[in-house]
């Protein structure tokens, strides 16, 4: 059974690209693509243990960086809609409470399903970018410092490349 997860978490970390994949892995999951990026990230801090906190860095620069992209979907997506503004009740609870908390709200955007619609929301809404962002970077940051310090402590050493 080793064997099989060292085979995945290699093909997972593509080590022979590094951290550059880890960027782009964590920048496209971010979008409203469904992809995860925590087990890239995870393969190669299992690959590379030397690679923890600057695997830990870019995955939450790409990851910010694609909540951004997230934000300005949201932006020109309202830009479009703003003619029509038929909103049923649960929309307008739902952006009043978004509304209410700002920028701090992207706070969440490290939530599975709701978190990458969040920050397109937050374009939406056109709550300040700047620090949505920033709010983006310290949520993100912190669930790839669970995330891959929970993985790491669970199966710790090693793999052989």
């Amino acid at each position: 059974m080793e064997t099989w997860i060292t085979a995945l978490l290699k093909a997972l970390a593509l080590p022979e690209y590094g951290l550059t994949t880890v960027f782009f892995v964590a920048l496209v999951s971010a979008t409203l693509l469904p992809v995860g990026s925590e087990f890239a990230v995870f393969g190669l801090v299992k690959l590379e243990p030397d690679l923890f906190w600057p695997a830990i860095l870019v995955a939450t620069t790409g990851n910010t960086v694609g909540g951004g992209i997230s934000y300005w979907m949201g932006y020109g997506a309202e830009r479009a809609y703003e003619k029509v503004r038929h909103r049923k009740p649960g929309e307008v609870k739902a952006l009043a409470w978004l509304e209410r908390f700002g920028p701090k709200a992207c706070l969440l955007s490290w939530l599975p399903v709701v978190g990458d619609p969040l920050c397109a929301v937050a374009g939406w809404l056109r709550l300040a970018f700047w620090p949505c962002v920033a709010y983006m970077a310290v949520g993100k940051f912190f669930r790839y410092l669970v995330m891959t310090g929970s993985l790491y402590w669970a199966w710790p050493g090693q793999l052989q490349p």
